[in-house]
């Protein structure tokens, strides 16, 4: 490499771009640098965010602009920055967030919409969102729903829940903002917003968000233009360019020639297009290729030709263009010589996002080779011709079962290159189908994926010759050879699908303990995936031949839905509120659905995290050393190689702890770098401290520990049960006498459901930047954490200062969701203590990896449970028992596993119950609080025994739930009365705007019609305790400042991470102080303002802060009274002069604190909430029986928030709770491996909801007319209470699965865990097909990964 490097040091290129109309010229091109590392690091610009480093999430998202002289026309793409080589972007124009418009200057309707939409609550995804918007209008000025759709495939947002951006956008449509309805059936447009859409009997009047009138219009002439400069520099001829970086040289070849030429050179060179692949090597796997050939804009592999066998594409065709060309050449073409270009644009539809299409290859694609692509099954079944080239020579190769002969291995030789491939036509009496199995449907890795191939003999049905290839069966892609042979000259009838299905079975078998587990559903879906292509082909096959006279068996009516393609539906929704008076004053804005304050800053990218705050000169960068096993003993640790990688400062470890190494939220059990032991894979061992954050975390890297391994590694709740590994206490609630009410029980059930964690994925992950000011051991910390004042407490002890010693500031966060609680301190305290050894700033943002590793989530529950209930439903007596996975250490698990007991009847009247929770000790990372608290767990427990109940009675679920539910005035287990009650309210409302009897009995006839599809119904209640269960915690401060010109400075308690919680303080001083809320500002939270806060957690931060900020107002109101009494005539800031003037005190601090708090467990007394908040949601879903995918059909949704303070805000709050949820109990899957090791550490392994898993049809309504005395302004809590209303889909997928189970004479309560992941459900739904695949003997092998 030195040889190399001294060769070139003279003649590396200039990499010559544009970056918003700007002209960058960059002298020391880095290979290895990023496009997002050089817009935030170098030019500064940082609306652009870093969110995965891996293209799953979409937050870095920037527009580029290309010249392409063979097609004479500007290309503008959407790109993933976080993937993009600097080097890559010779020539091109780069268009960022802050290119096309700012608070300051000028909005662009972009980003105007999607703020006053209230499409952006944390706004850490705005500014990806929002360039996929602005490259989708640059390319389309009048896109239809469908493109938007598929524009934000690559974008994730965790806060909305969606559906407001879409909303938002959806008025750019042709439409211009219809629901698609059409007509007078229900159509928004048809109703002008006034009367509601909900249903024809309904009297609630919707009411508007926002007003689309006073959008700006979209302009597209206004557009920055393409650089005139470029575009003659794009027309030059090619020549080759070389870049050199530390370690690796970029060469970009001008021709064919120079390629295969440098390809002889450099044998091991990487081919580099679109970096989708290459790029995460070298992150993850931490692999490093020295030579990087950039084949992208070499002519021959950018040809697309019309041969007479079909259609032959360059390797270095982007997927977006191929898909461009094929759904062209469908068009075009007749449509039996198309069947093969519409399996490629099928898997293209749901082929990863936007962004990594538009720039990765097709040859990339196949020669990664990888044994879940989702394309080379297709080729493989369709024959494709494959030419690849040499300097040799070139040769033409089949794509067959041997050019994959091994894991990731292609039989191209090392000088060779792939130059095109060649997809052919079909012919008459031909059929082609490609599927792909994913855990969710957009942007996913595939579980299983094929292409199926068969041509019949001439008008018969007869197979002449059939190919099926699987992908996610073995370690390549692989051909079902032995099935394929035994069907030729077959008939193809029920006798050929039995054979083949058994041949299969046997042929595509998989070791129990293979990589990527899900054995037996892999193995049933590849029999139901043919199931799925036999039916299709029969259909097609009876239609073509009957045109030909003859007669052969069509398809079942009740089968044709296994035919149809999945379609992605336009959405639609309804939000009603009470609207607020207008009389009122006109400066009272509480009840107003004002726009989040920070929203436009956000979506124009000038809103500042702690990751933008600017570089201080001298700052340094950390990395973390964590553990790689789950329970060792350190026996020593090597840091030579990493103090040898250039710009390394320091290693630190426990020694260099100043203070004390001990640590914890409420018990010191925890360290801030392991002593002698580590309890878990990811435990803070050391950090490194460099010169940047890339040497940083490649010195990390080559750190070596060496470790003497302990037993037991105590994994999951069954380890920790049969090791007895608990903590203590062992908690228990009980009520009645269990006993007694079993004896008078007509019959008893038993049950056990697991519930399984979730990772936060807050779009923003963990950062800090400490900053040592020099003397007294003073500090001040920028952290994104919901907890400054625990920040600064657990900072001081480890610095060994006190705690006025040391500052924490916290201007906003990128979502928090509780994991910014009490987990962001085990990096801030790391922080602190490097930043105090080196005397300089010190800054560490983690990468997603590393946040997913040493973070923690959700804590998994599993649930054992007694059931006693009458004949009609009503439940006598229940036993239940919860165990937590609580992890290394404690952190908060008392007071979540406390708040699941509490949760444990959810809305129902048990007279005789007894729960006890057990806290599970294991050797994972500890576990934390995380929106909901242990509530949705407790709760889903409930709801998993009261459909037992309903399903053995053989009675509708909503009659067995409604018959238990609470009544005004009854008592809690843990004797708290329930007054106020509106649970039955909003259950009424809720069945009245889901329509719900009449879809009920649709979903009962689409059932009975279809077999192989089934849709379920369930209406589920919720009941949430609001106030910290730690009773000290319920106190707020508030500290108002007035200066002399009128304006206000507001500092309180709580921190801003989306929910608009600053928003809403405002609101509440605008409302006391009577003032215009233009006059008031917040800045930040910090601990040298309001001291001794509690984390803003809970849900009750509006509560607590909102009295507080309320008597800090008051305490001025009655100081400028007097003022007011002299001049009642005067305005504000006349009576804020005359104060000052006599020498007033314009400054108050205001505090609350909730009354009557304080359960005691030992005598079950007291009380445990201040109160609760209500409600209740109807969902539908359809389940596909034979893959397991589902589909979220509707959702209606009442929530009682009392008199919302801000009815944006609060639909906000439950839409993205609800999503939220609906990604814990059907989507997200955390794998750990049988050691602990979490598999599922970024978007491409873990799947939160995307836009396409929003319900197709969503109504949400705060109930109307429900005052809550007890919090300010009557309002009422609304972060957590929604997220579990979304086990409505969960039971909603239960009763579909029942359905299906019934077909096969299956009836009864069932065992379905939480998440009901496809494979989970697939595995539910027991037919012929599961049979042919039973699972292996529990014991008999060591699984992939296991449920802890």
């Amino acid at each position: 490499m030195d040889k190399i490097k001294n060769t070139l040091q003279d003649s590396a290129d200039d990499l010559v771009f544009f970056v918003n109309g700007k002209k960058i010229t960059e002298r020391n091109a880095d290979p290895e640098m990023t496009l997002l590392t050089y817009l935030r690091k170098t030019l500064g610009l940082k609306g652009t965010k870093l969110g995965c480093a891996e293209g799953g999430c979409g937050a870095c998202t920037v527009m580029v602009s290309k010249y392409h002289p063979r097609r004479h026309r500007i290309i503008n793409h959407a790109i993933n920055a976080c993937l993009a080589p600097l080097c890559s972007l010779h020539h091109c124009a780069v268009t960022t967030v802050e290119g096309i418009g700012s608070v300051a200057s000028k909005l662009h309707p972009v980003q105007e919409r999607i703020a006053k939409a209230h499409g952006s609550q944390c706004g850490f995804c705005t500014p990806g969102i929002v360039m996929s918007m602005y490259a989708l209008l640059r390319n389309n000025p009048q896109p239809t729903m469908h493109d938007i759709q598929e524009a934000f495939q690559g974008n994730l947002c965790r806060c909305t829940g969606y559906r407001p951006i879409l909303e938002g956008y959806r008025t750019f449509t042709k439409d211009g903002g219809c629901c698609g309805k059409g007509g007078s059936n229900g159509c928004c447009m048809a109703n002008g917003y006034t009367q509601d859409p909900v249903n024809a009997n309904s009297t609630l009047p919707a009411q508007k968000l926002y007003d689309p009138s006073e959008f700006m219009p979209l302009d597209p002439t206004q557009e920055i233009i393409f650089p005139p400069e470029l575009m003659s520099l794009s027309k030059q001829p090619q020549r080759e360019l070389r870049f050199m970086g530390e370690r690796v040289l970029w060469i970009q070849p001008g021709s064919l020639k120079e390629l295969l030429e440098l390809k002889a050179a450099y044998p091991n060179a990487k081919l580099v297009v679109g970096n989708t692949e290459v790029g995460i090597e070298m992150k993850f796997k931490n692999l490093l290729y020295p030579v990087i050939l950039a084949p992208a804009y070499i002519p021959a592999l950018n040809s697309i030709q019309h041969t007479r066998d079909g259609i032959k594409v360059g390797a270095s065709v982007t997927l977006t263009r191929l898909g461009d060309v094929l759904r062209e050449t469908v068009k075009n073409l007749p449509t039996q010589q198309t069947e093969v270009f519409k399996a490629v644009l099928e898997q293209l539809r749901w082929f990863a996002g936007q962004q990594i299409r538009n720039v990765a290859a097709v040859g990339g694609n196949i020669m990664t080779a990888s044994p879940i692509s989702d394309l080379n099954p297709v080729f493989m079944a369709a024959g494709c011709k494959l030419t690849v080239m040499s300097k040799g020579g070139e040769r033409v190769l089949e794509m067959d079962d041997k050019f994959f002969p091994a894991y990731r291995k292609t039989v191209l030789r090392s000088d060779e290159i792939l130059l095109s491939i060649e997809i052919p036509y079909t012919r008459k009496g031909q059929y082609f189908s490609a599927f792909k199995q994913s855990p969710r449907k957009e942007d996913d890795i595939s579980i299983v994926t094929c292409g199926m191939n068969v041509c019949f003999q001439e008008r018969s049905n007869i197979v002449q010759n059939i190919r099926i290839s699987y992908g996610g069966m073995a370690p390549v892609t692989v051909l079902a050879t032995t099935t394929c042979n035994r069907l030729l000259n077959r008939q193809w009838n029920d006798e050929l699908l039995q054979d083949a299905c058994t041949i299969l079975a046997d042929e595509m078998s998989l070791s129990p303990s293979a990589p990527g587990g899900m054995v037996t559903y892999r193995r049933t879906l590849t029999i139901s995936l043919f199931y799925k292509f036999f039916l299709t082909v029969q259909q097609k096959l009876a239609l073509d031949l009957q045109k030909e006279g003859i007669v052969v068996e069509h398809i079942r009516p009740d089968y044709a839905s296994v035919t149809e393609l999945f379609q992605i539906d336009s959405p639609s929704s309804v939000q009603l509120y009470q609207a607020v008076p207008s009389g009122e004053n006109g400066e009272d804005v509480v009840g107003h659905p004002v726009m989040h304050l920070s929203a436009l800053k956000q979506a124009t990218g000038e809103a500042v995290y702690c990751d933008d705050i600017p570089c201080y000169e001298n700052e340094l960068h950390l990395a973390l050393v964590t553990s790689t096993k789950a329970h060792a003993l350190i026996k020593s640790i090597d840091t030579s190689d990493a103090m040898e990688v250039p710009g390394v400062v320091t290693f630190l470890s426990a020694k260099d702890v100043p203070g004390s190494n001990l640590t914890g939220p409420i018990i010191y059990d925890e360290t801030v770098f392991a002593d002698d032991k580590v309890t878990c894979v990811g435990h803070i061992v050391g950090a490194i401290v460099a010169d940047t954050h890339a040497h940083a975390q490649r010195a990390a890297k080559a750190v070596k520990i060496d470790y003497e391994e302990l037993q037991p590694v105590i994994v999951t709740i069954q380890d920790a049960i049969s090791h007895n590994s608990f903590y203590h206490p062992v908690r228990t609630i009980k009520s009645g006498d269990v006993a007694q009410g079993f004896k008078d029980s007509d019959h008893i059930l038993q049950g056990e459901i697991h519930i399984g964690g979730q990772e936060h994925f807050y779009l923003e992950t963990n950062c800090t930047i400490a900053v040592p000011r020099g003397e007294d051991g003073e500090m001040e910390l920028f952290v994104s954490t919901q907890s400054a004042s625990k920040t600064q407490a657990l900072v001081a002890k480890a610095l060994g200062v006190p705690a006025n010693r040391v500052v924490c500031r916290v201007k906003r966060m990128g979502g928090g969701f509780g994991g910014k609680e009490s987990r962001s301190t085990i990096l801030s305290t790391v922080v602190a203590v490097a930043a105090q050894k080196v005397k300089r700033p010190v800054r560490c943002t983690l990468d997603r990896d590393e946040d997913m590793l040493v973070t923690g989530g959700r804590h998994p529950f599993f649930g054992t449970y007694k059931v006693g209930f009458m004949n009609n439903g009503k439940v006598m007596a229940v036993d239940v028992t919860l165990y937590s996975n609580v992890g290394n250490s404690m952190d908060l698990s008392l007071s979540i596993l406390e708040r699941a007991l509490f949760h444990m009847d959810n809305s129902y009247n048990i007279p005789n119950i007894r729960g006890t929770g057990y806290m599970c000790k294991t050797n994972l990372p500890s576990n934390s609080a995380f929106r909901g608290f242990g509530g949705p767990q407790g709760m889903m427990i409930a709801e998993s025994w009261m459909s037992d109940v309903a399903h053995s009675c053989g009675l509708p679920a909503e009659e067995v739930r409604r018959l238990n539910m609470y009544k005004q005035g009854d008592l809690t287990p843990f004797n708290q009365r329930l007054d106020q009650f509106t649970i039955d309210r909003c259950w009424v409302e809720c069945m009245e705007i889901s329509d719900f009897s009449k879809r009920k009995s649709a979903v009962e006839q689409y059932n009975r019609q279809h077999r192989w599809t089934k849709r379920g119904l369930s209406i589920i209640p919720t009941k949430f305790g609001i106030s910290f269960t730690a009773v000290f915690l319920n106190q707020a401060g508030a500290l108002v400042h007035v200066y002399t010109d009128g304006s206000v400075l507001l500092t309180h308690g709580g921190t801003e991470m989306g929910q608009g919680l600053h928003t809403k303080m405002i609101q509440v001083a605008s409302k006391t102080l009577e003032i215009p809320s233009a006059k008031i500002h917040i800045t930040e939270t910090s601990t040298n303002t309001v001291p001794n806060t509690s984390p803003t957690a809970a849900s009750a931060s509006s509560d607590l802060n909102g009295m507080a900020v309320y008597n800090a107002c008051q305490t001025l109101l009655q100081r400028l009274q007097p003022y007011k009494d002299k001049n009642p005539k005067g305005g504000w800031e006349e009576w804020v002069k005359t104060a000052y003037f006599d020498r007033v005190n314009l400054s108050a601090n205001g505090f609350y604190k909730t009354p009557d708090l304080g359960y005691n467990f030992d005598t079950n007394s007291g009380r445990a909430f201040n109160y609760f908040s209500y409600g209740v949601a109807v969902s539908e879903v359809e389940i596909d029986c034979l893959t397991g995918s589902h589909k979220n059909l509707h959702t209606s949704i009442v929530m009682d928030v009392g008199k919302s303070l801000n009815p944006a805000l609060d639909i906000g709050q439950v839409e993205g709770g609800f999503m939220q949820g609906l990604g814990l109990f059907t989507l997200e899957e955390l794998k750990y491996s049988p050691k602990g090791y979490l598999y599922t550490r970024g978007p491409g392994m873990y799947k939160i909801p995307a836009f396409g898993d929003i319900p197709v049809e969503l109504k949400v309504s705060l109930l109307r007319d429900a005052p809550n005395e007890k919090a300010i302004f009557s309002s009422k809590a609304v972060g957590e209470p929604p997220l579990f209303l979304a086990a409505s889909a969960f039971y909603a997928i239960k009763d579909a699965i029942a359905s299906a189970r019934a077909e096969s004479g299956l009836t009864g309560p069932f065992r379905l865990d939480s998440p009901a992941t496809p494979e989970r459900i697939r595995n539910a739904c027991e037919d012929r097909f599961t049979k042919l695949c039973p699972p292996a003997e529990p014991g008999t092998f060591t699984p992939w990964a296991v449920q802890v």
